[in-house]
C-alpha cells in the first residue's frame, strides 16, 4: 500500500490528538487546582528561539540524542550533524538555554507561543534503563558514591565493608526499597533519572502540543522536525543501541519483587502510566 506524506500526516495528527485528550482528561481529572509555575519548574525546559521550540527533556527517554539535535536546530550552523556531537557534549548545560534563564515576560511569550513537547517512556521500562545504566556499569562511580553507599547502607542486612565503601552493586531490589523509603522523599527530589515525568515536565501546568513516545520515537521525531520547518538535512538519529532495556528484561527485573512492593512501586510511578496512556505491565503480580 501507497500512503501520501498527506495522509501519513493526519494519521499522525490523530495520534496526537488522541495523547494530548488523554493527558487534558488525567489533568481535570487528579489535579484539583491548578498551581502557578516556578522557574523550578522550568529547569528541563530546552530552548530554541530560532524555531520557537521548547522541548522538555527526560532522562532515559533519547534526551541525548534530542539535545543533540537542539544544539543543532540551535546552533547557527555550528553543527549540521546530530551524531557529530559527543554524547557528554550534548549534556553541558552552556551549551543549551532552558527557560528557567529567562525573564518572566520571556517565558510566559515562549510558553504561549512555541511549540512545546515532551517525550515520555514506559515508566518501569524507564526505570529499569536508568536502574541499569546508574548502578551496573562501572564508569558510573559517581553514581556509586552519590546513591550507591546509602542505599547500601540502609537497605543491605550486614553489608560488607568494600560495598559501603564502593556502592556499586546495588541490588535492583535494594533500589526499588530506596525508592518507596520515607525517607528518600523527605531528602528532596528525585534524582532526574528516576523522577516521575509528571514531576519533571509539569504536564498538567504546561499544555504540550506534541507527547512523542520512545516507543514511536522515529516518527513522532520526524513529525516535531516537519511541524517546525526545520531543514531536512536535519535528521534525529536512529537508534542503533543493542543494549536498550525491553519489556522481556523490565519482567525479568520485577520477578523477585514481591507483589507487596511491585503495587506500591506502581502507585509511585501511576500518574505516568495514566497520564501518556500505558497500561499495567502483564509481568505485575498486583490484581
Amino acid at each position: 500500500l501507497f500512503f501520501s506524506p498527506q495522509f501519513e500526516q493526519s494519521t499522525l495528527q490523530a495520534v496526537h490528538h488522541q495523547r494530548r485528550e488523554t493527558l487534558s482528561n488525567v489533568c481535570n481529572r487528579y489535579t484539583r487546582k491548578r498551581r502557578l509555575l516556578q522557574r523550578d519548574d522550568l529547569r528541563h525546559l530546552v530552548v530554541d528561539d530560532t524555531h520557537g521550540l521548547l522541548y522538555c527533556y527526560v532522562p532515559k527517554v533519547a534526551c541525548t540524542n534530542w539535545k543533540r539535535v537542539m544544539m543543532v536546530l540551535t546552533g547557527q550552523g555550528k553543527y549540521q550533524d546530530p551524531l557529530e556531537i559527543p554524547a557528554h557534549e550534548a549534556h553541558v548545560p552552556s551549551n543549551l538555554r532552558t527557560l528557567s534563564e529567562y525573564s518572566v515576560p520571556e517565558i510566559n511569550y515562549r510558553l504561549r507561543s512555541y511549540l512545546k513537547f515532551v517525550f515520555v517512556r514506559e515508566p518501569f521500562e524507564r526505570l529499569v534503563s536508568a536502574y541499569r545504566n546508574k548502578f551496573t556499569l562501572s564508569y558510573n562511580q559517581a553514581f556509586h558514591k552519590r546513591y550507591g553507599t546509602k542505599i547500601i547502607r540502609r537497605h543491605r542486612q550486614e553489608p560488607s565493608d568494600k560495598a559501603l565503601e564502593r556502592g556499586d552493586d546495588v541490588r535492583f531490589e535494594e533500589f526499588v526499597y530506596y525508592l518507596l523509603d520515607p525517607r528518600t522523599q523527605q531528602e528532596g527530589p528525585f534524582n532526574e533519572h528516576w523522577e516521575r515525568v509528571h514531576s519533571l515536565c509539569h504536564p498538567c501546568i504546561i499544555q504540550y502540543d506534541v507527547v512523542g513516545k520512545y516507543e514511536t520515537l522515529a516518527e513522532d521525531a520526524n513529525y516535531i522536525l516537519q511541524l517546525i520547518g526545520a531543514d531536512t538535512t536535519v535528521k534525529f538519529p536512529a537508534s542503533s543501541k543493542t543494549t536498550r532495556t525491553t519489556d522481556d528484561m523490565t519482567a525479568q527485573f520485577f520477578q523477585d519483587i514481591s507483589p507487596f512492593y511491585q503495587r506500591r512501586l506502581f502507585n509511585l510511578y501511576k500518574m505516568d502510566y495514566l497520564l501518556f496512556n500505558y497500561s499495567i505491565p502483564s509481568y505485575l503480580r498486583i490484581r
